[in-house]
């Protein structure tokens, strides 16, 4: 190993989203004065995600507006800056990364912040030219490109919250959208039906053709290789000019997992966000942590509160002050002109409470657990959202489901 191609930082970060910047800001602010190394795959500097798939893919931002800080943030901050590097291989004895250049880094501390890389669609014709998914900035580039030349006609794969926002934007730019859902109801793993039922059909009425428990055969193309349909698990096929997939996402932990840290969905964390590799924390996405408003249950959460919660609890604890991981989720989505704001978790909810009428599009679902209020999805409704965070930080107990069904009774009463 030739000091050429090796480095060292007391504390390295690998990746560059949301975890990865607000670790090194949060350790910077907390007085950490030696070195900051962070490595990223993207070949920008570090940028928010969740715009790729809203305003940044409709061009209703430019990229300066997502950054997370202005380029020359981090030089000031003397955070180094290493893009378009990915870890291959960690020694966690000899506390060395090997990057996909050949090169290797020392660390004195590592935090893992890779976050996910999209589910491939395992299909024929998968790999076409024409068939996008949301990771990076490329990604949503690569869209926009396609765009400008004419693609005018789009399936969409996956009816989560990427691949409705995704549909959203396309409709706005003109596109006739087809969206695929393989389950019988859209935002089934994280939302119950009321919600599901208003999001078709307000997608519906937004001209998009919505086919749910439908799954697909293969991706078509022509002989040159450019999309130019898809076949349904019905049989038909639909012409298009681009594919959006968006089926979840694979934690990026492989390298983790090879030196020996412990993890099946994700890696494994402790409640400061340490892996079981000595001096090793894992933080966002790939991160999988009993979560304290999911029963305790171990979760992973793809979400920017997550990220930049557990950046914080990890940023303490290398300073010294170890404190649990507490922080109550909170997610959002915008599609077309709608706003939806979550706050906590709806997982093992046994009924849900409909303040409002979804008919205005104004409306919120409470989801209980032994009619414990446990998460809330807020439709236009930010005053609900705001009052609905304070109440399950609080800790509430039962509540009267008629309470919550008023929309004239502030949930802040029901503290």
């Amino acid at each position: 190993m030739t000091a050429s191609n090796h480095s060292h930082a007391e504390v390295v970060i690998v990746g560059t989203g949301h975890g990865g910047a607000q670790a090194a800001i949060a350790l910077r602010q907390h007085g950490f004065e030696v070195s900051i190394l962070m490595i990223g795959r993207d070949d920008a500097p570090p940028y928010e995600r969740p715009p790729l798939s809203k305003e940044y893919l409709a061009g209703d931002k430019g990229f300066e507006r997502i950054m997370i800080r202005p380029e020359k943030f981090w030089a000031e901050k003397d955070i180094a800056l290493r893009l378009g590097a990915a870890v291959s291989a960690i020694d966690p004895m000899r506390h060395t990364l090997t990057l996909s250049d050949g090169s290797h880094v020392t660390y004195g501390k590592l935090i893992w912040s890779g976050g996910g890389d999209p589910r491939r669609l395992p299909v024929p014709g998968a790999v076409l030219p024409g068939v996008f998914y949301v990771r990076d900035k490329s990604d949503a580039d690569a869209m926009m490109a396609a765009l400008a030349a004419g693609a005018r006609r789009a399936v969409v794969i996956g009816g989560g919250y990427i691949g409705l926002e995704a549909t959203a934007v396309l409709r706005k730019l003109g596109c006739d959208v087809v969206l695929v859902e393989t389950l019988p109801r859209l935002l089934a793993r994280v939302a119950g039906e009321e919600l599901s039922s208003f999001y078709a059909g307000e997608h519906r009425r937004q001209g998009v053709d919505v086919r749910l428990s439908t799954g697909v055969q293969a991706v078509l193309g022509e002989a040159e290789g450019r999309v130019t349909g898809v076949r349904l698990s019905t049989g038909e096929e639909v012409a298009c000019d681009m594919v959006i997939v968006g089926i979840g996402v694979v934690p990026a932990v492989a390298p983790l997992i090879a030196a020996g840290a412990v993890g099946s969905n994700g890696v494994d964390v402790d409640f400061c966000c340490r892996t079981t590799l000595d001096d090793v924390y894992a933080i966002g996405d790939c991160a999988a942590h009993a979560n304290d408003f999911a029963d305790g249950a171990v979760i992973r959460l793809e979400s920017v509160q997550n990220a930049h919660d557990m950046a914080a609890t990890v940023a303490r604890a290398i300073m010294g002050d170890k404190q649990p991981y507490h922080a109550l989720p909170w997610f959002w989505s915008n599609q077309y002109d709608l706003k939806l704001q979550t706050a906590g978790l709806s997982l093992g909810f046994d009924q849900t409470v409909v303040r409002g009428d979804p008919e205005t599009r104004k409306f919120t679902v409470v989801y209980l657990k032994g009619g414990v209020p446990i998460a809330f999805d807020c439709v236009g409704t930010m005053k609900d959202y705001v009052q609905a965070r304070k109440l399950l930080e609080s800790g509430c107990g039962q509540i009267d489901p008629a309470l919550l069904a008023d929309p004239d009774v502030a949930l802040k009463e029901l503290v």
